[in-house]
């Protein structure tokens, strides 16, 4: 049964979301902006309503949920008060305190989600480190880690691009988290190196072994976003697809491989960015996806740029941890630990099947962004 204190807990933190979110005056912004949407000439341009009907929405979903929150917490009050007359049980109090603090935590999390980027999907590329079979190992349960935790949100989790490994596991795989929002808000907390310390099924002596995994997420840009290309700078190769069976595998060419001369702006310095596709059968298709994904590619190098930019800037305020060791997880001693927040669960066979909210809420409290 809960407390007076976890009941005026819940309390101040709805009236705190009020005044975070500034309720009052996004009612009013979408009464404003859905007017405009009434205008006779509002879809003689298509690309511009779309970018405002989706705007409304916005604005329509914070109200919404703060509202869900709002109602759960008054039903949380009366169900309180119920109790003491002995007109509810001590569950369903529990289970009123349970569902409000369900919305509030998720409100408070996606209200630190502030970049222009936050909201996008993304794309997850997952590579195997050194050692063989043990990492590339590793590397595929990361893979099937990630993939239960975006299906359990509600995101249409896809491959793009798998490489299998020489004997198990893969050596890299290039996921997209779509059909949901925030998908890039959430992910860019698992960014870095992440450790692996077991016993080893691959090793004769059953000796205890370390392997490491690297993944990087990036926002899946989509027509809202603008990125240059430079068409001269583009090549193409294609190649046939491999995989389990299927009429067309190893006869069509339909895989294709993007080439893209990339020039950094500041340093002038050049690099390949490679990018495979072999999603579907049609060579054109993929083709437009391999093309989104090196977009996303730009878009967030030039993002981070600002990132970095911006610690300069407020050096000791936040920190950027892009590509650093930032997660062991240690199977014998049945524990996972994020070294930049210190948050530590003993959790292992949840966390490998996707429950991994807790590391992210952990991540978005100690480095949160802002506007």
């Amino acid at each position: 049964m809960i407390t007076a204190d976890q009941l005026k807990d819940i309390q101040e933190r709805t009236e705190a979301l009020h005044r975070y979110l500034d309720i009052d005056k996004k009612r009013i912004e979408f009464e404003e902006e859905q007017l405009r949407t009434q205008a006779p000439d509002f879809w003689d341009d298509p690309a511009r309503a779309q970018e405002q009907m989706k705007k409304v929405k916005d604005i329509e979903k914070w109200v919404k949920d703060y509202d869900k929150a709002r109602a759960l917490a008054d039903e949380l009050q009366l169900a309180f008060d119920f109790y003491k007359d002995e007109l509810v049980t001590e569950e369903e109090v529990d289970t009123a305190y349970a569902k409000v603090l369900k919305v509030i935590e998720g409100l408070e999390l996606k209200n630190m989600l502030r970049q222009e980027e936050d909201p996008m999907e993304c794309v997850m590329k997952i590579n195997s480190g050194a050692g063989g079979t043990e990492s590339q190992d590793w590397a595929s349960m990361l893979m099937r880690m990630y993939m239960r935790w975006g299906e359990a949100q509600g995101y249409r989790v896809t491959i793009s691009d798998i490489q299998d490994g020489d004997e198990a596991g893969i050596k890299s795989v290039t996921m997209k988290f779509e059909g949901g929002e925030y998908a890039y808000g959430y992910l860019k907390s698992e960014n870095g190196v992440h450790r692996l310390v077991r016993v080893s099924p691959f090793n004769a002596q059953g000796k205890r072994m370390t392997s490491f995994a690297s993944v990087f997420v990036t926002p899946l840009v989509d027509d809202t976003i603008e990125v240059y290309v430079d068409p001269a700078h583009v090549s193409w190769d294609t190649f046939r697809s491999s995989g389990a069976g299927g009429q067309n595998v190893n006869k069509v060419e339909s895989g294709v491989r993007l080439r893209y001369q990339y020039e950094d702006p500041d340093t002038g310095e050049q690099e390949e960015i490679l990018i495979e596709n072999t999603e579907t059968r049609d060579q054109p298709k993929n083709r437009a996806k391999a093309m989104q994904l090196l977009k996303s590619q730009l878009y967030d190098r030039a993002m981070k740029k600002r990132m970095e930019e911006q610690a300069k800037i407020e050096a000791g305020k936040k920190k950027i941890e892009w590509g650093s060791q930032i997660r062991s997880y240690v199977f014998d001693d049945r524990r996972v630990k994020d070294h930049r927040t210190n948050y530590q669960t003993s959790d292992v066979d949840g966390v490998m099947n996707g429950k991994i909210d807790d590391f992210i809420k952990a991540y978005l409290m100690e480095f949160p962004t802002e506007e």
